[in-house]
């Protein structure tokens, strides 16, 4: 079994509270399907759950493992099936870039065990699970080109519009969310009205990269400059009209 893990894109992102170790959101996340990794389920016999692919963690950090272990607890066919196959992941979406190559590959990795060991799990049953595992896992579980996505990232509401055709560019900057966020309170912290809010969920993406630049679509995009000078799209001969997506450091424009 085989599928495509996408890559996603903040259109825009307003961070409007904390919850726990969580900030709270109001963001539109676009499928960006030119990027992707790929999921197989490859068969085999292993004594051990098999991961195979170039991450940047363990394989107790991975979000996939972390899903296998949740999923386990439902069903011992899970277990079953997986001394019978392994995971390989063909990794094309740059890992601590902004991208949620981590959280679609979780959300992927749910969907096809769903599928192959019969859970009989709804969307919004793998959603629930999702959100224990990490924050932006379940925009993936949906599968929406298009989602206003709020809360902790738990809320994901259907955005119908037409696909914008995305570029992504990733500089080699691995930045540091955590950083991010805590610059971000320090230095840039403001409010942001429930009518600005509304407004921008209401929005098109194409209106809101038509109307926004990168200062004020992205309440992330000033911090992460502070810490990481070399994230101006000038410097990579981006286009004036250039964004910024998540914590970064990947960059995305509209294509011609």
């Amino acid at each position: 079994m085989t599928k495509k893990s996408y890559a996603k894109v903040n259109i825009f992102l307003k961070i409007v509270g904390k919850r726990g170790d969580y900030h709270e959101i109001v963001s539109r996340f676009v499928r960006v399907k030119n990027l992707f990794d790929t999921l197989s389920f490859t068969k085999g016999c292993f004594s051990d759950f098999t991961l195979e692919g170039n991450f940047g963690c363990t394989i107790e950090q991975n979000t996939i493992y972390k899903a296998y272990m949740k999923l386990s607890e439902i069903s011992e066919e899970v277990r079953k099936y997986f001394t019978s196959h392994k995971v390989i992941v063909d990794k094309k979406i740059p890992e601590f870039a902004g991208l949620g190559g981590g959280s679609s590959n979780c959300a992927t990795f749910m969907i096809m065990v769903n599928e192959v060991c019969k859970l009989g799990l709804t969307k919004d049953e793998l959603s629930t699970i999702a959100t224990r595992i990490g924050a932006d896992v379940p925009f993936f579980i949906y599968e929406y080109d298009s989602a206003n996505v709020t809360g902790i990232g738990e809320i994901v509401t259907f955005f119908d519009e037409e696909s914008l055709k995305l570029k992504v560019f990733t500089p080699d900057i691995q930045c540091d969310t955590g950083k991010i966020f805590q610059t971000y309170r320090k230095n840039f912290y403001k409010e942001i009205s429930d009518l600005e809010i509304s407004k921008l969920l209401d929005m098109s993406s194409n209106d809101i990269l038509t109307e926004l630049n990168i200062f004020n679509a992205n309440d992330l995009y000033l911090p992460a400059f502070k810490i990481y000078q070399e994230l101006k799209p000038s410097k990579y001969n981006l286009p004036q009209n250039t964004y910024f997506s998540g914590s970064g450091s990947s960059f995305f424009y509209k294509e011609d």
